[in-house]
């Protein structure tokens, strides 16, 4: 699994009242995080039945390349702001399965 593509999901659940913030500030990642090494995909998603969940579908080059996007100064300082208007957050790395033949 070494040097694969990793697909991250990524689950932002704001507490009511703050999900126009919340969206506005995982809107703001995405120019930023389209720069970085190793980016192919970084998706942002509204939940229609519960407009304050939130998902980010992301594909990365490696592991490498998403634990520099994790461990970034943008995404410490953005985890920082963004912390005490979530009720839920949860990210799952996964690699995509071979198609059966």
């Amino acid at each position: 699994m070494a040097g694969e593509e990793i697909i991250i999901v990524a689950t932002f659940v704001a507490k009511p009242g703050d999900e126009k913030v919340v969206r506005e500030m995982l809107l703001a990642l995405i120019r930023t995080t389209k720069k970085e090494p190793g980016y192919i995909q970084y998706d942002l998603h509204q939940s229609i039945q519960d407009p304050c969940r939130f998902v980010f579908y992301e594909i990365w080059q490696d592991r490498a390349t998403f634990a520099l996007h994790a461990n970034s100064d943008v995404m410490q300082k953005h985890r920082a702001k963004i912390a005490g208007m979530l009720q839920f957050e949860e990210v799952i790395d996964c690699v995509k399965l071979p198609a059966p033949e």
